[in-house]
């Protein structure tokens, strides 16, 4: 994604300084630096409003005076949106938004414990809000769209514990799906060496998956300065129904918030079979 309306003013001085390629590299890299300090302070600033857990409305389906059923309101699933490492549901306010004014009127946030040591254990914990979710609103599955680590929690729900019965589309924004090696003094966390290529984790979402019914969508960016390599966030599975999605131009904290990236998000919720594949332009989806 290229930001082109952030620091317009330093154009000029950059193109004196910089000669040409790597002028453009740079600007783009100065804008989505930008941007993710702007959303980073408005992030801090909501983080406090997403600590507890979300309220929960009684939408399960009720029955008729006949014996039969009430269908759901909407034939969509529920969303359920996962948040990333160190961070809660409040990062997907403006996602949460979008979704809602386009259509999907059942949209769940949940939040895991920041103590949480295991990747397989955020996994089980979010099976056992999946089913109370299927249960409650009376749908048989829900799609997922996970932010970072919340999309690996999910991807290891959907492929090692049979969620694929249960999750229709998983999205993944910025999930280190091959490992990656930024900040190597997190390491002491157990979570974050999971995250390293070739984790005893990985390699489990490495091994074959016959038959899995979910259909990934994985939006990675090429100035992910979390993910090493960038392309760390894709896809590579010869079992999954993946569709990859670069995007161009943002950092991190801007996949759950950009609204280029939620229209992409809404698309890949709305692709009704496998084959079908969400339109972009040609060398990814970009932000102007």
């Amino acid at each position: 994604m290229k930001v082109t309306k952030a620091l317009e003013p330093l154009v000029p001085i950059w193109q004196q300084l910089l000669p040409g390629r790597l002028t453009g590299l740079s600007m783009a890299l100065l804008k989505a630096t930008a941007l993710e300090i702007a959303i980073l302070a408005g992030h801090i600033a909501l983080y406090p409003t997403g600590i507890t857990p979300e309220r929960r409305s009684p939408t399960r389906a009720t029955t008729l005076p006949d014996g039969t059923a009430q269908l759901p309101a909407t034939p969509d699933p529920p969303v359920v949106l996962l948040h990333g490492f160190i961070d809660n549901r409040s990062v997907f306010v403006l996602l949460r938004r979008n979704l809602v004014q386009h259509g999907r009127q059942r949209v769940e946030s949940l939040n895991y414990s920041p103590l949480t040591r295991d990747i397989r254990t955020g996994a089980e914990l979010l099976a056992r809000h999946i089913e109370e979710i299927c249960e409650r609103t009376g749908s048989p599955q829900v799609d997922i769209v996970g932010h970072s680590l919340g999309g690996l929690i999910a991807r290891y729900y959907v492929q090692r514990l049979s969620g694929d019965l249960r999750v229709r589309t998983l999205v993944t924004l910025g999930t280190p799906h091959s490992g990656t090696r930024v900040l190597p003094l997190a390491n002491a966390h157990p979570i974050v060496r999971q995250l390293r290529p070739g984790s005893e984790v990985l390699e489990e979402l490495a091994e074959p998956a016959p038959g899995c019914r979910t259909r990934f969508f994985c939006f990675w960016s090429d100035l992910d300065a979390l993910m090493d390599e960038p392309e760390t966030a894709r896809i590579d599975h010869p079992d999954l129904m993946a569709q990859n999605i670069q995007v161009m131009g943002i950092g991190h904290l801007a996949l759950p918030v950009h609204p280029a990236v939620a229209a992409g998000i809404r698309q890949a919720l709305d692709a009704e079979h496998p084959e079908v594949e969400v339109a972009r332009p040609a060398g990814g989806l970009t932000v102007a």
